[in-house]
């Protein structure tokens, strides 16, 4: 093993009080010292470096406390920025956050076909929008914008596949053009795998390294997480579930073309609701028919049975080949139902498979693909901030 140089020693440090204050916000000389192990001089002239820096800042005293005021330290906000999207067929959420992970901006912006509008121009518009939110703050300040979407980029071809109801996505150049657009990197993600890092970073699955999260909406759609990475698979379609043959289901042939497969077909949201109508329960959406189950006695017990036990057989499917220790129930429609359908669905899956994964709802109730996203790409902006071993231009900070 290559021996430490002082250049190297000297930026493990810098990284590892970055993430203490990231983790613990403001600390003093004295605390990062402790927390990092360092002497009082060496964590004093670490501290210097990361102010030359730009990267910390000091912010206020402790009080209280016997013997002089401390002298608080923080990460320095505006050091930078990044920004997630979430995209559907319908509509384009964006957010900006400072290095911090402070969420400074948020915009919607609807979406429809026919509008003239390209891919590219909507994502610059929201995007603008949510810079907006901070003044001063511009996409030159961006260092990486993370965009979550239906399907997947093949990592091949760099087309989107999987997707065929966005439009306007399917360019084979698409995420380099809206790179060269916008003028910063990005980086592109399936939305239910960018879903599987909220949770694993604020929800159920914090500390879990192998779990499934099973989403439920329009589309039926899983994430895989195998020893703390997310599995994509050979083309990015690792966990589209929704092609699945089961049995009881008709088998779909050509599924390229139809897009649709026997779980999807079982289990869908079109299905659901469609379930829903024929037992006299009226909804507009499967989500708000699953919601109607839980309060309609009679029907809504027979809908919430037939749906758990159709989500169950396709976990069961999932379960057999991967043994996860958690699987995760997300989206609107396994929401929805909250404990009532999850208790269904565990007691199916524990008839059905000879693994016993615990099994929870998403804890992760606000925005699970944009919280994901931005997860993303602040964990990409941060190594590449915090890496003081390059050579970094003092920033200008305002106050």
């Amino acid at each position: 093993m290559r021996p430490g140089t002082p250049r190297l020693l000297r930026g493990m440090n810098d990284r590892a009080a970055l993430d203490l204050l990231l983790e613990h916000g403001p600390l003093s000389r004295t605390r990062l010292g402790e927390l990092t192990g360092l002497s009082k001089p060496t964590a004093s002239q670490l501290l210097a470096r990361l102010e030359r820096a730009g990267l910390v800042v000091a912010t206020g005293v402790r009080e209280g406390g016997p013997g002089r005021n401390a002298q608080l330290y923080e990460i320095n906000p505006v050091s930078a920025y990044a920004a997630a999207l979430d995209v559907t067929s319908t509509r384009i959420v964006a957010a900006v956050a400072d290095v911090s992970g402070s969420v400074v901006g948020r915009s919607e912006l609807r979406t429809r076909r026919g509008s003239g509008v390209t891919a590219i121009q909507q994502v610059e518009r929201v995007l603008d929008d949510a810079l907006a939110g901070e003044p001063g703050v511009g996409r030159a300040d961006l260092h990486r914008v993370v965009i979550g979407t239906p399907g997947a980029f093949d990592p091949t071809t760099g087309r989107l596949r999987y997707a065929r109801h966005l439009p306007g996505w399917h360019d084979p150049d698409m995420l380099a053009r809206v790179s060269d657009a916008v003028g910063v990197p990005v980086e592109a993600e399936n939305d239910v795998n960018l879903a599987a890092v909220a949770e694993r970073e604020v929800g159920r699955a914090v500390g879990v390294d192998n779990f499934v999260l099973l989403w439920a909406e329009e589309g039926l759609g899983a994430a895989i997480v195998i020893d703390g990475r997310l599995h994509r698979g050979a083309t990015g379609g690792a966990g589209e579930v929704g092609f699945l043959p089961l049995p009881g289901t008709p088998l779909v042939r050509h599924v390229s073309r139809s897009n649709t497969g026997g779980f999807q077909e079982l289990a869908g949201g079109k299905q659901v609701l469609a379930l829903a109508r024929s037992m006299g329960l009226r909804a507009r959406s499967p989500e708000s028919a699953v919601a109607l189950a839980l309060s309609t006695p009679g029907s809504g017990d027979q809908l919430l049975q037939l749906v758990g036990e159709r989500v169950a057989l396709g976990l069961a499917s999932i379960v057999a080949v991967l043994d996860p220790a958690l699987i995760v129930l997300g989206g609107g429609v396994l929401s929805a139902g909250g404990e009532r359908l999850a208790d269904i669905v565990r007691a199916e899956l524990a008839d059905l498979t000879v693994a016993r994964p615990l099994l929870e709802l998403s804890a992760v109730s606000e925005a699970p693909v944009l919280t994901g996203a931005l997860h993303t790409a602040l964990a990409a902006t941060r190594e590449h901030v915090f890496d003081t071993l390059q050579t970094h231009p003092t920033l200008s900070v305002t106050t």
